[in-house]
């Protein structure tokens, strides 16, 4: 890490001589001042923290962002990716994407907190595929954001008919998009994916098993795609803080959703994908105790709305 220099380390020294005398109008002036040079200042219980202004802009909440109106280019299917460090699975994802699809897919990454300088890999990738990446930041962590906001956020500010939810554990080894797009010629289709699951009526809702292809009762987050109005019109459950489990609370929420004007089927496409996955950091490397509460209130809020609602599944054999 990069070590501030010194006269920036006594710009910073003032500044918290001025927060303990509770100037606080001094303080603001030296963080501005800090920034000229540069650097941000953040106070943690630790102390000072300085780290170098990185080479975009970071907005200082999700709505904040919003409030800009980031322009995204034209496609047919934008495919947004939720970044939370692991900058090298957002690099093999994301070069993954440009190389097995063409210019009729395009990216839109919400960086929260440049985690492991994320934010600065995403920065170069972007630069390297202008007009098919687009980089947002936020300075938020994304446990602030939330899953469910950031994916509502990016659905709200996409041009395409179609829009997609990844994963960047998720790594396209071929074009398997063309077959997953094409369920949407169904007018009746409303999401579709990679991998989709069935609830097990029999054991009340408690769980759901792995679904073949053909119509299915929700579509799982690592790669999903569902129609941008939709999307729009009926994002994801706000409190849906964490992913797990919201991929299939949105699935039964959007067959509500489309149920009345006949177009809330989702549809998983027949063949084998030509994908992989790899790590899936969000799950094993999420602190248990947090990933198990947050995942329980999910669950919960699935089996109040919808347990017993047959009418929304799927036909059953």
């Amino acid at each position: 890490m990069t070590t501030a220099p010194d006269h920036v380390l006594a710009l910073a020294a003032e500044r918290t001589a001025a927060r303990a005398a509770k100037d606080f109008a001094r303080s603001d002036e030296l963080r501005a001042e800090i920034a000229e040079f540069g650097w941000v200042v953040k106070d943690t219980a630790e102390g000072v923290e300085l780290t170098q202004k990185p080479p975009f802009v970071v907005h200082a909440t999700l709505a904040a962002l919003l409030a800009t109106a980031p322009s995204l280019p034209e496609a047919a299917c934008t495919m947004a990716l939720l970044v939370d460090g692991w900058a090298d699975d957002l690099e093999t994802c994301i070069r993954a994407l440009m190389a097995n699809s063409d210019d009729r897919v395009t990216v839109v990454a919400l960086d929260c907190g440049n985690v492991q300088d994320a934010g600065l890999r995403l920065h170069e990738l972007a630069a390297e595929y202008p007009g098919r990446v687009t980089e947002l930041h936020v300075e938020p962590l994304l446990s602030r954001v939330g899953w469910a906001a950031g994916v509502a956020a990016l659905a709200s500010v996409v041009r395409s008919p179609l829009f997609g939810v990844m994963d960047v554990s998720t790594i396209l080894t071929g074009d398997a998009l063309p077959s997953i797009l094409a369920t949407f010629e169904d007018p009746s289709v409303i999401a579709s994916g990679w991998r989709g699951v069935n609830v097990n009526v029999d054991d009340a809702w408690r769980t759901f098993a792995d679904a073949g292809a053909g119509e299915v009762d929700a579509v799982l987050g690592y790669l999903m795609v569902v129609r941008a109005a939709a999307a729009r019109e009926c994002p994801p459950n706000p409190k849906a803080v964490f992913y797990r489990n919201a991929d299939m609370e949105w699935s039964l929420a959007l067959r509500e959703y489309g149920a009345a004007s006949g177009i809330g089927r989702i549809v998983v496409p027949a063949g084998e994908q030509p994908l992989r996955q790899d790590r899936h950091h969000a799950y094993h490397d999420t602190d248990p105790a947090y990933r198990d509460k947050e995942s329980k209130k999910t669950y919960d809020r699935i089996l109040q709305r919808f347990r017993g609602r047959t009418d929304l599944l799927c036909p059953r054999p």
